[in-house]
């Protein structure tokens, strides 16, 4: 299911023989009157019908890595001397009258009758759960050899849930999916309704952020645009972009959140499959490294304008696409289908000088001088808007564009593969443009091709990548859009720089 990740298998064997930790019989709610068999190893639950017919038929085999969480308990029945346990999974199966697999809820809930005390067979539930939890736990999860570092569950979580984004529909989808699988998992958290633009921002510059051990965006990506500026304009910002982040889907663009659920391994899904993926992600509470690109705005080089992005930098044909479809938000995800097809219609050329410095070619030099009332890192490979760019910079010499899009993460939208080479961690801006003299028709056929991630492979002799450590753009158009992580900032000349690894991210 996951040929990305390299896996090894847990020490779950002996001389062969798979150890069983644990093992009963137990009937299901509902019906008493059908036993099952249950045995449990380091890696997976095994349940077993007790019938006379062949045992491979029975037999329901499920992965402890698929595991948010297992809890036991006691109905209110009085006369009810068993007690229960509950393990909630979110295994891929096959989608319901449509190709792929997708992560779908299944709960196994067992009665443990053992006893004629109550208080006995709530123990030995008791065990089972937590002995379920716990080999849970011990799943190694692992990249290119690399174990990730974990977010200690049970944890305390300030969620963050925009109920404007996308549809209008975050809390709703947050009430109907992510609320049970949190209580699943054992995760405490405090639902915090942002109530206006800039809210989150605020509030995580001046939240005492030690008694969060993680901060979760419902939302689009502007949410999280706030949350990181919010976090690096604190005076402890090195300790305060540590806090681990986590993302779940939505809004209308959720571009980072398909971006985990791609660097996951999984196949492509989109609406509530992908809140349901990254729900699960979150539950599990691995945490990466992810890349963040200092970007300057400066109209005035006097008094320039840093900001931090995770995403995305855009000027041209996109960053008006991701504007002018503003008002298609009604019908979520589509509304950039609809606003390329307009654009398309009326297709703009932008003239202006774009200039970067390769990945090959980077190299430090003195940090561009501060401006004190900034925080955050020095930039190393920039120096200010107002001079040249330096000698080992690459200019490009065409003046006339259709877009430039710089991305560190591998989508712009639930549907659109802009950078496939992308992961959250490689210290790399992934640089695209057009050039000008591109017909509609390659341009549509392009964007197309962006959906599976083929668009870079398809020859088009006006379109441009490279791999780059920083990059300036001076737009001559006296009118135009640039935008950072999907949000409109100060047109006019702006330069970024990425920062390899500086946030951490609740991933896989």
């Amino acid at each position: 299911m996951d040929p990305k990740i390299t896996e090894p298998d847990p020490p779950s064997s002996r001389n062969g023989i798979t150890q069983v930790l644990q093992y009963g019989e137990f009937t299901v709610t509902g019906n008493r009157k059908v036993r099952y068999t249950v045995s449990l190893t380091e890696r997976d639950l095994t349940i077993q019908k007790i019938t006379s017919t062949p045992a491979g038929r029975s037999k329901v085999v499920f992965n402890l890595r698929d595991c948010v969480g297992c809890r036991a308990f006691r109905t209110d029945d009085n006369t009810d001397a068993g007690a229960y346990f509950s393990a909630y999974f979110y295994p891929f199966k096959r989608r319901w009258m449509s190709s792929g697999v997708a992560r779908q809820r299944v709960e196994q809930c067992f009665r443990v009758a053992l006893f004629q005390d109550q208080r006995a067979n709530l123990e030995e539930a008791e065990k089972w759960a937590g002995t379920i939890r716990e080999s849970s736990a011990r799943q190694q999860h692992l990249r290119n050899g690399v174990l990730y570092s974990e977010v200690h569950l049970p944890c305390s979580v300030m969620l963050l849930v925009n109920p404007h984004s996308g549809k209008g529909q975050a809390l709703s989808l947050f009430t109907g999916h992510v609320q049970r699988m949190l209580n699943e998992a054992g995760v405490p958290h405090t639902l915090v309704i942002t109530e206006r633009q800039n809210h989150a921002r605020e509030l995580v510059r001046e939240a005492d952020l030690s008694q969060w051990e993680a901060i979760v965006i419902m939302s689009g990506d502007g949410l999280l645009f706030e949350v990181v500026n919010g976090l690096m304009e604190r005076e402890d910002w090195e300790e305060a972009i540590q806090t681990p982040l986590g993302i779940l889907p939505g809004g209308s663009g959720n571009a980072l959140a398909a971006s985990i659920h791609h660097y996951s391994g999984a196949q492509p899904v989109s609406s509530e499959e992908l809140l349901v993926s990254c729900g699960f992600l979150l539950c599990k509470g691995l945490v990466s490294r992810m890349d963040l690109a200092s970007v300057h705005l400066g109209s005035s080089p006097s008094s320039p304008t840093r900001l931090f992005s995770f995403l995305s930098l855009a000027w041209g044909f996109v960053a008006d696409v991701d504007v002018e479809s503003e008002k298609y938000r009604h019908v979520g995800a589509a509304r950039f289908t609809m606003g390329t097809l307009v654009r398309l219609a009326s297709l703009r050329v932008y003239k202006g000088r774009l200039a970067y410095l390769p990945v090959d070619k980077a190299k430090k030099r003195e940090p561009m001088s501060a401006n004190a009332t900034l925080t955050g890192p020095p930039d190393s490979l920039l120096v200010p808007l107002d001079q040249p760019v330096p000698s080992d910079w690459v200019v490009v010499p065409e003046e006339d564009f259709v877009l430039m899009l710089a991305m560190y993460q591998s989508h712009l939208a639930e549907d659109l593969y802009a950078a496939p080479d992308s992961t959250l961690d490689d210290g790399l801006i992934h640089l695209i443009y057009v050039r000008a003299g591109i017909s509609r028709t390659a341009l549509l056929r392009l964007f197309l091709a962006m959906e599976k991630g083929t668009h870079l492979a398809n020859n088009c002799p006006h379109l441009v990548y490279a791999r780059v450590r920083a990059l300036r753009l001076e737009p001559y158009s006296p009118k135009g859009v640039i935008t950072v992580d999907g949000e409109v900032v100060e047109y006019g000349p702006v330069q970024a720089q990425v920062h390899g690894g500086m946030a951490r991210l609740i991933t896989r």
